[in-house]
């Protein structure tokens, strides 16, 4: 009997193969980190191939660890870095290209040339996103204009673009032998080329972009009982195992922790930061900088949309403080060298290092470290990083709260940095709200494993996955009111010396 569920959780940074019980609880993980490809400043990619190799790896790693054999999964889901960009030849395989990472700035250009037709929001109506450099749609034009093979065999339908789930399911299922070409609905609905309300791909946004409609998966549930495919045996799980259920990392990360009911939020803290608020089943249109996006969707039931504030860096910055600067070793230790301080200093650091994401999107911002003085060490610089999370997140929260009407009671989190207890504890005194962290920190993989197993029976209801959830920790917010306050006009000033760097 299969008593466990696999989870592919295909990351910014790395992949990572992780196997769940019924109870929701880690029963065994393996990890490996792939490349960050840099080509020019701005520019991020991986290499897909690398990508599927080390994925893998860490599949057949991670039931070495568990001691069982694929024949013990029930089901896999895939849950993924959304809106990165990969076009395949689909009789090899073979990428025409490296994957275009969902940080790249490389389509700038056709986002000003799309925003000169109609403005930042001519596409929100439809899709919930402003024209940004962030999502894949222009991503794949950039492609298709700068590799002309790629071009040609999109005309002839022998090119397929994906985001890293569907070049992961179409790897498992087959590949180049008849693997399925599907997308699941919330990584479709970060292309802007996704119409939210019919949840199909928007002719009219295609043909502007000027990219071929068969060169798109098929767009299926996160929650599908009609399976997509199965693993095949001499593949990396040695078994024919059901792959049946897929989400964004951060859509996924919102159903492991259980976010069902209507104004449930959480946060998750790794390369990026986003905070994602459950709406229901209408689509709101966001006035203050936020994205409209298909939270989940079970199967043929009506989809659940959410509220986004996404934020380009936030673990990220510490991986540049240790990998740019040597001011760390590993990221872990920026917490000890932050309390090494009792505060910034006076500093403040935003990393526009790809512009700002929600809710100002201007692709025009840089980095910039402002309010130095010869007082401010390495100390300061550090907290100065960890803080800088912090108010990223309050800046969503604020617009979330002005979108919603409703503010925002407590949060929950979840990602690598929440390890870090003085984050945490900064995070609810810039809030002024309770964060609750939970006791299954690995939220993004938990749901990609919810979805799989929703799809095959081996959990039967939301009831069952909100009994798995339980808190590990709660942080009060502990701050006086005219110190927040002063500290956050502090970094409103910090932002506005970031905008109108790059002209």
């Amino acid at each position: 009997m299969a008593n466990y569920i696999g989870a592919l959780d295909q990351g910014t940074t790395s992949n990572r193969f992780i196997i769940f019980d019924h109870d929701g609880q880690l029963v065994a993980i393996d990890q490996k980190e792939h490349r960050q490809i840099f080509p020019q400043p701005g520019w991020v990619e991986h290499d897909p191939l690398e990508i599927w190799h080390n994925a893998q790896g860490v599949m057949r790693g991670a039931l070495a660890r568990a001691g069982i054999t694929g024949a013990d999964l029930a089901a896999v889901g895939i849950t993924n870095q959304r809106e990165t960009t990969v076009i395949w030849d689909k009789n090899t395989g073979k990428p025409f290209a490296n994957a275009v990472v969902w940080q790249c700035t490389r389509t700038d250009n056709i986002c000003r040339e799309l925003e000169r037709e109609g403005g930042q929001d001519r596409f929100r109506q439809k899709t919930g996103l402003p024209v940004a450099t962030y999502f894949s749609g222009p991503k794949i034009k950039w492609l298709l204009a700068h590799h002309p093979e790629a071009r040609r065999a999109a005309e002839k339908g022998e090119a397929l673009f994906g985001t890293m789930e569907t070049w992961i399911i179409w790897w498992l299922t087959g590949g180049p032998a008849g693997g399925a070409h599907v997308t699941d609905v919330t990584n479709a609905s970060r292309t802007l080329l996704m119409n939210l309300e019919t949840l199909e791909w928007d002719e009219e946004i295609l043909a502007v972009l000027d990219i071929p409609r068969r060169m798109l998966p098929r767009i299926v549930p996160s929650v599908d009982t009609h399976t997509w495919g199965t693993t095949a045996a001499d593949g990396p799980l040695g078994a024919a195992v059901p792959v049946c259920g897929a989400l964004g990392d951060q859509q996924a990360a919102l159903v492991g922790q259980a976010c069902f009911d209507v104004g449930e939020a959480k946060n998750t803290y790794g390369t990026g930061c986003f905070l994602l608020l459950n709406t229901g089943t209408a689509p709101v249109v966001s006035r203050h900088g936020l994205l409209t996006t298909v939270g989940y969707r079970m199967d043929n039931r009506p989809p659940v949309y959410c509220l986004e504030g996404s934020i380009a860096i936030a673990g990220a910055l510490v991986q540049w403080l240790r990998d740019n600067l040597g001011l760390i070793e590993k990221a872990p230790d920026i917490e000890a060298l932050a309390t090494s301080v009792p505060d910034n200093g006076g500093a403040y650091f935003v990393p526009a290092f790809s512009g700002l994401f929600a809710p100002h999107w201007r692709a025009d911002a840089r980095g910039v470290i402002a309010g130095l003085t010869r007082f401010v060490n390495k100390g300061h610089l550090a907290r100065a990083v960890l803080e800088a999370t912090a108010y990223q997140t309050r800046d969503i929260v604020e617009a979330m709260n002005r979108d919603s009407g409703v503010a925002l009671k407590k949060l929950k989190v979840d990602g690598g940095m929440v390890a870090n207890e003085l984050l945490m504890q900064f995070q609810a005194d810039i809030l002024d709200v309770p964060v609750i962290r939970p006791r299954v920190a690995e939220t993004t993989a938990l749901g990609a494993a919810y979805a799989a197993g929703m799809a095959v029976g081996f959990w039967q209801g939301l009831d069952e996955l909100r009994r798995n959830w339980a808190v590990d920790r709660t942080w009060q917010p502990a701050m006086e009111a005219a110190v927040r306050e002063q500290y956050c006009r502090q970094w409103q000033k910090a932002v506005e010396k970031t905008l109108g760097w790059k002209e």
